[in-house]
């Protein structure tokens, strides 16, 4: 007969990992002094070993969630230069504080291995409950990860969520009242820059600018999907901007793309707002610190991400369960925006 296996120890795991006891400490309590590198070497080890922190062994058989599990898909030199996720995130860990409990967050490639990481967290019991975002329509992540049974909370529409408790604005209304805002002002030909096609939020507010253009008689309008960094709104601007009928305002998915916007716009002689009306979406210090100050759909991101912890924690308690809209975002008018120097005939 084999004698049992010995049991694994935070010793063990730090001594395979190259670290100190403390660093292992540290990294599963998400405190800062541990590098990226050395944070994900020992959560790879503690999974290889099959070892979890006692915390979060107690999170699960209590149904308390001390460690949340967020992952974003996005590179991560462009998540460091967007606001809308440092602001989102600001607002989770101010509720997780008043819990003190601590946010575990990876950046992944692709959705393949956000189910995979997803996955080994909640078997590994590293994670009491999850914030899934960036949904996609069928998104693959959704038949997984309910079946393995994770608590999470879904961050968008309800139609993309699969069944998740979501929490979510109203982007078609907001889309909508960008859209005649700048039709009031007298423009005609107006476009759109768009996020990944693929992106479920991106889909709606693409057909929602479809929809309000067709309603109000407006022939004139454009869409070009495309990421979210700066380089790829200054190439979408700069392709609209050479057309021949170019539009007299952009609605840009993102602030960055929208500041990006405005240096082409400079760049190509062209003044904002004289020749082009620029609207961001997402609105932040970005918008207010460009000359002339950007005009965007603004609403409380900040809060926004209070409230998906908040949901979340009602999830995992088995309180709350359904959708919660937040506050739709408004127009916040600034110097972007203004009737076009040369109207375009209707």
């Amino acid at each position: 007969m084999n004698p049992a296996a010995p049991r694994v120890t935070i010793n063990d795991v730090a001594a395979r990992a190259g670290v100190s006891k403390g660093a292992v400490s540290m990294a599963f309590n998400n405190r800062p002094g541990v590098s990226r590198a050395t944070r994900q070497r020992i959560f790879d080890v503690a999974r290889e070993l099959g070892w979890s922190p006692h915390q979060t062994a107690r999170s699960l058989s209590s149904r308390r969630v001390d460690i949340v599990g967020l992952a974003i898909c996005r590179p991560a030199r462009l998540l460091g230069l967007e606001p809308f996720y440092m602001e989102f995130i600001s607002g989770i860990e101010s509720v997780l504080a008043e819990r003190s409990c601590s946010l575990l967050l990876r950046l992944v490639r692709d959705l393949r291995e956000e189910i995979s990481l997803y996955e080994g967290w909640w078997r590994g019991k590293m994670i009491g409950g999850a914030i899934l975002v960036d949904f996609h329509e069928n998104d693959p992540r959704v038949p997984p990860l309910r079946a393995a049974g994770l608590p999470a909370v879904a961050v968008g529409h309800p139609s993309l969520t699969g069944g998740f408790p979501s929490v979510w604005t109203d982007d078609a209304t907001a889309v909508a009242e960008a859209v005649r805002y700048l039709a009031a002002l007298g423009h005609r030909r107006i476009a759109r820059v768009g996020g990944p096609a693929g992106l479920g939020h991106s889909g709606i507010r693409g057909a929602a600018f479809e929809a309000a253009m067709a309603g109000l008689g407006l022939d004139g309008r454009r869409q070009v999907a495309t990421g979210f960094a700066g380089e790829e709104g200054a190439r979408a601007t700069r392709g609209l901007l050479l057309a021949p009928d170019r539009p007299t305002a952009i609605v840009y998915d993102n602030d960055i793309m929208a500041v990006a916007g405005a240096a082409v716009a400079a760049e190509m002689g062209l003044t904002v707002p004289d020749d082009v009306s620029l609207l961001a979406w997402d609105d932040s210090q970005l918008c207010r610190l460009t000359h002339p100050p950007l005009s965007a759909m603004s609403h409380d991101v900040h809060h926004f991400g209070r409230e998906v912890a908040r949901t979340l924690f009602g999830v995992v308690d088995g309180s709350w369960e359904g959708s919660l809209q937040v506050p739709t975002p408004s127009l916040t008018p600034r110097g972007s925006t203004a009737p076009p120097r040369r109207r375009s005939a209707p």
